[in-house]
């Protein structure tokens, strides 16, 4: 599962770290900048020494030991500058520590609890994709107390799956990988649930590849995708629309 899972998520947090690193950062940048520019105005020293003063702030009274000039107002500023870069670190460490803590930790502990619940589910229904049409399965299937993994390849379809209390796992439903990764070989029912015909006829056709066994159903456009979508295994073959009109006719 940490192929499909993990990967979409990580760079998501990658991201997110980088761009809330890039202030603290610039702080630090702009401290360290500040100080060199001020110990060689100031101390009349050159880019090196500046560097090193900001290291080893003793150093500044032994130069001043050897050489005329402002110790008291070069020692005065770098107190400033320091606790100007003491600053600029913690910020950058608490940054650090809240991605990893509050995000990436927490990530990774949804995964493995997701990862270790799909290996103990036998006969559960995975839905290929999470939009109005997987979503209407999944809440018909609620009631019914049907274990149920969701596969969702966008980011807020797959969230949302999340807080709907539903398992789910982020990637492509077509890879065997992932579909291995939902338990496809302990599976009871596959939905190929995605917006687009093709994807789900190739659910379908790797799905039963994998679970010789396991029950294909099949959300195509319109009757021409039918008998391709029953060559490739499907036992049932759903066309929203039809089964929309079929509904309001019996009402009727």
């Amino acid at each position: 599962m940490k192929r499909s899972l993990d990967t979409p998520l990580r760079a998501v947090v990658r991201r997110q770290l980088l761009r809330q690193l890039l202030r603290p950062v610039a702080a630090f940048a702009a401290a360290v900048a500040i100080g060199v520019a001020g110990f060689v105005s100031m101390g009349g020293v050159g880019v090196v020494d500046a560097l090193f003063w900001l290291l080893d702030p003793t150093s500044i009274e032994l130069h001043f030991e050897a050489h005329e000039g402002p110790e008291t107002l070069v020692k005065a500023y770098a107190v400033v500058v320091l606790s100007g870069l003491v600053v600029a670190g913690l910020w950058i460490g608490e940054t650090v520590f809240s991605a990893a803590f509050g995000g990436q930790i927490q990530t990774e502990l949804k995964h493995m609890q997701i990862e270790q619940a799909v290996a103990d589910l036998r006969g559960h229904v995975i839905i290929c994709g999470y939009g109005t049409f997987g979503k209407t399965i999944a809440r018909a299937l609620k009631p019914t107390d049907r274990d149920v993994v969701v596969i969702e390849s966008q980011d807020a379809e797959f969230q949302r799956a999340l807080d709907d209390d539903l398992l789910a796992i982020q990637g492509n439903a077509r890879r065997e990988e992932t579909l291995r990764d939902a338990g496809v070989e302990r599976a009871g029912v596959v939905v190929g649930a995605i917006d687009d015909s093709n994807a789900n006829i190739q659910i379908a056709m790797n799905a039963s590849q994998i679970a010789p066994s396991v029950r294909l159903v099949v959300r195509v456009g319109d009757e021409t995708y039918e008998q391709l979508a029953r060559r490739a295994g499907a036992d049932r073959v759903i066309i929203p629309e039809v089964a929309s009109a079929e509904q309001v006719t019996s009402m009727l």
